[in-house]
């Protein structure tokens, strides 16, 4: 094989950002710019300067307007659809990029990238130079030769195929030189170029097979016979025009010289800035082993230079980070933190569970790039705790409901929390990502955060913060505290610019504690119990595998949607006319096995196999793993930063995803348990959202029957078939209940068929007649749609807001989703506003001493408290006097109350 002093690195910029573009779904950053081309460009280049390790690169760019193609052939490319805007505007985001990189970029009016590809390829004919081009493009493989390759996407942006001549040969049959007369014949619809009609792809490469190239098809025209020769006759010119638009110039007026193409030492600082700008903060890592991307500051340090990245920490003069450990310094430590009005805090502990891990320092910050770590280990000085459960000093920090718990275990009841820099952060951005420590550093002040892998290593090798060395874990920590600080200061000016101040001071900061306190307290379970039907759900699993060989006369693998395939569509031949078609077969998804039921005894035993198997590996024998031993509970974490409509989301275990409408999935529930002497108290808005939608749109049928106390989908009900209340069936009451909410979820004609099993004129006769009884509701969804059209956001009642950035998408699925999630937000997002406000409202009384009661679990639209069993009447009462007091909508708030002695055998209080 040839070996090469030199390899050039070619990129079709423009097929790149295009395949880029389509291939990664929306991604937006913090002022709402569409970036997933730009980002899923720059994963291709940085993968590609890895992998080729190139000496040279170069870019080529199509350049706007027409070509001289259009000059030969008017109608080339007439056929393509306009470029969406959102990608338009990235494609000079894109070219900054490149030029960042100190690459040399070329677009010549009237010529693509690909002429301008070939002509760079032409300067280095018989020269000792290996050229590589980088595309997304077929037309390119004519290119390849002996010096020339191609490496080509295949698949999405992960997978590519490196041509030379004997991969195009056997992937084409073809060789390099023969793929324009290939095109000649074929055409390309994609750039409407016509070929000769009635030539497929087969057609073509046999006739170049035998023939060599057009005009050796031409020249033996008499030999071909049948089709080919009845489409070939007559339209030679057709065929010679559209090998001619098919052929790459190799005159491009460039000017392009090797020295210029050199790859020499990165300009690290405008790609920082760029990737600060844009927030690319996840692609910096990869651009550490790219030669020229030494340590500098501390940033992109190689492994094997750890030791000098963490010399030019320790001594990096712009920051003045101090180690407390003497008790002189504690003092000291402490009269400073008296005498602030707010200071930033960080915690450092053994792991991430703060209630079996242990603490390991405290880090504090009240000034830009100053820091003070306190290596305390699992015991806080006196004079430290008194001033952090001290609530006149003001504290902020980053996701402080952590921190909060792990001193809590620590002794430590922290008091005065003013801010949270990353409830903050989603505040202002509650549709974004990156709302942690370390993006945010790199978005805002550009800068890169220490690893904590640095400290800890990764994998089997990895070790605790309490084994690394003080002074290297000193400087991680204050690093926390400083620039948690920073964001403060960022933070709460921008949040009053967007009104959002209230918002966190009222709600999201007095909920952090609340939240702390139902972590902490966790949940009893009786693992007993889910033993006993694990036992019995594995054994009727064991029934119906036996079964399902049975009825499919076979023995396959239930799991396997491979032999689930064979089994129904080739061995049983059950219909497949209505049923999704993937790449690898028809779908045997949920959705359609429904379609299937009633066809053959297999389906419900699969159905029900599949319901049985995710019961047991998600709750039934995985609850009982994750009971604290210290405690004896479960404790789910909850977060306040996950659901862009506000709602909270719980982890560890997801408590909203117990299933709750199958039999198995409520008994599941049982396993919840109260302690003797006491009992389960919940209680549960009662259509909360439909409330809270009556109340915005100002609808007056709904707001009437709320006001009266009417069952809203009797009343929807009758109303839809025109029919006393008295006449509504049970069917008619299920179909107006699916429209009630699904209008709340932008639910169209196509889901009205879907939900309530009627035909397309049927769903919309029944939409127009909700619209036309719901007049209030049909004038508010427009009113919303419209406010977020113009202004890319929705908003709660209490001022919440969600920014939606797809309502501006060309693509109309993207935008119709962006619609359907704006029409959402502001009730399921006021819904949200309230519960929090209840459970802020329900906690004040807990500590007034008003109410006997421990807020426990939070679930959708309801509460569970643990209750003494003797005072469960009169508890009940008044926390449901609370929550239905809360705020004063147009129409009553309505909590149903029950109680038992799990979560799942619940009986309703009077």
């Amino acid at each position: 094989m040839k070996k090469y002093k030199q390899k050039l690195l070619i990129i079709d910029a423009h097929a790149l950002i295009h395949r880029a573009f389509h291939a990664l779904p929306p991604l937006n950053n913090a002022k709402g710019e569409p970036l997933n081309a730009v980002y899923g460009f720059l994963l291709i280049l940085i993968k590609a300067l890895k992998d080729i390790k190139p000496t040279h690169v170069a870019i080529a760019y199509d350049s706007k307007g027409k070509t001289f193609r259009h000059k030969i052939f008017p109608a080339y490319k007439a056929n393509r659809a306009p470029t969406p805007e959102e990608l338009i505007s990235q494609f000079p985001i894109v070219k900054k990029m490149t030029e960042a990189f100190d690459f040399p970029t070329y677009a010549v009016p009237e010529y693509e990238a690909d002429d301008l590809i070939g002509t760079i390829c032409a300067q280095f004919d018989n020269k000792d130079i290996e050229t590589i081009i980088l595309t997304g493009d077929h037309d390119i493989l004519q290119l390849v030769d002996e010096d020339t390759r191609v490496m080509k996407l295949i698949k999405g942006m992960k997978e590519t195929l490196i041509y030379d001549p004997v991969m195009v040969k056997t992937k084409h049959g073809l060789t390099p030189e023969q793929i324009i007369d290939y095109k000649g014949l074929r055409g390309d619809s994609s750039d409407n170029i016509p070929g000769v009609k009635g030539i497929g792809e087969k057609g073509a490469t046999d006739l170049l097979q035998k023939y060599g190239d057009i005009d050796g098809v031409y020249a033996h025209l008499d030999e071909i016979t049948g089709r080919n020769h009845k489409a070939l006759a007559g339209h030679q010119a057709e065929a010679v025009l559209s090998k001619e638009l098919a052929t790459i110039a190799k005159d491009a007026p460039i000017q392009f010289t090797l020295e210029d193409a050199e790859i020499g030492s990165y300009n690290r600082s405008r790609i920082t800035k760029l990737f600060q700008q844009y927030e690319f903060k996840s692609l910096l890592p990869q651009l550490n082993s790219l030669p020229g991307f030494e340590i500098n500051e501390g940033l992109f340090a190689p492994a094997e230079q750890a030791e000098q990245a963490e010399a030019a920490r320790l001594n990096d003069k712009r920051f003045s980070y101090t180690c407390i450990q003497t008790d002189a310094e504690i003092k000291s430590l402490a009269a400073e933190l008296k005498k602030q009005k707010v200071f930033a805090f960080d915690t450092e502990t053994t792991g991430l569970n703060p209630l079996q891990d242990d603490l390991v320092g405290i880090s504090f910050s009240w000034k830009e790039s100053e820091g003070y770590y306190l290596a305390c280990g699992k015991s806080v000085p006196e004079s430290i705790k008194i001033i952090l459960e001290d609530a006149s000093i003001k504290k902020t920090g980053h996701n402080l409901k952590f921190d909060i718990k792990v001193l809590s275990t620590a002794g430590v009841q922290v008091r005065g929390v003013a801010f949270d820099t990353m409830i903050a952060s989603f505040l202002i951005n509650a549709g974004g990502r990156g709302h942690g420590l370390d993006n945010l550093a790199f978005v805002e002040y550009g800068h890169e955060m220490q690893p904590i892998e640095d400290l800890i290593g990764k994998g089997k090798d990895q070790i605790t913060m309490a084994d690394v060395p003080v002074e290297k874990a000193s400087w991680y920590a204050c690093e926390d505290a400083d620039f948690s600080w920073r964001l403060y200061q960022t933070m709460k000016q921008r949040l009053e610019e967007k009104g959002l101040t209230d918002l966190l001071q009222d709600m999201e900061i007095p909920l952090i504690q609340i939240l702390v306190q139902m972590e902490i307290a966790g949940v009893e379970l009786d693992v007993n119990f889910l033993a006993s039907m694990s036992k019995e759900l594995h054994l009727r699993i064991k029934t119906l595998e036996s079964e399902a060989r049975t009825a499919a006369g076979t023995d396959f693998n239930l799991a396997s949607s491979v032999q689930l395939k064979e089994i129904l569509f080739e061995k049983l031949q059950l219909p497949t006319d209505k049923i999704k078609k993937t790449k690898t077969g028809y779908s045997t998804a949920a959705p359609e096995l429904q379609k299937l039921r009633g066809t053959h005894p297999l389906i419900e035993i699969i159905e029900e196999h599949r319901e049985l198997s995710k019961l047991t590996s998600t709750y039934v024998d995985t609850l009982p793993l994750l009971v604290n031993p210290k405690t004896g509970r479960v404790h789910t974490t909850y977060s306040q930063t996950v659901a862009a409509t506000g709602r909270l989301a719980s982890s560890d275990p997801n408590l909203q995803n117990i299933p709750i409408r199958t039999e198995l999935g409520r008994k599941i529930r049982r396993a919840f348990v109260a302690p003797k002497g006491k009992l389960l108290l919940s209680l549960d808005y009662s259509q909360i959202e439909l409330r809270v939608v009556a109340h915005l749109a100002k609808d007056k049928l709904m707001m009437k029957a709320f006001q009266e106390g009417e069952d809203i989908h009797i009343r929807t009900a009758a109303e839809l078939n025109d029919i006393t209340p008295e006449q509504v069936t049970k069917a008619m009451r299920s179909q107006s209940k699916a429209i009630n909410f699904g209008i709340l979820y932008g639910m169209g004609v196509q889901g009205i068929m879907r939900d309530s099993g009627v035909s397309r004129d049927e769903a919309r006769a029944f939409l127009d007649k909700y619209f036309s009884v719901h007049s209030g509701i049909a004038a508010y969804i427009e009113e919303v749609k419209v406010f977020a059209h113009k202004h890319l956001y929705a908003e709660t009642l209490f001022g919440r807001k969600r920014q939606i950035p797809d309502l501006a998408s060309s693509n109309r699925m993207l935008s119709a989703a962006a619609e359907r999630a704006a029409v959402n937000m502001p009730v399921q997002g006021t819904a949200a506003d309230l519960m929090k406000l209840a459970m802020i409202h329900v906690q004040n009384a807990i500590d007034d001493k008003k109410i006997d009661a421990l807020i426990l679990l939070q679930v959708h639209d309801e509460l569970v408290l643990e209750v003494n069993k003797s005072s469960i009447e009169k508890e009940a009462a008044k926390i449901k006097k609370i929550m239905e007091s809360i705020y004063k909508l147009d129409v009553p708030l309505v909590v149903n109350l029950a109680a038992g002695t799990n979560w799942g055998e619940m009986k309703p209080l009077e």
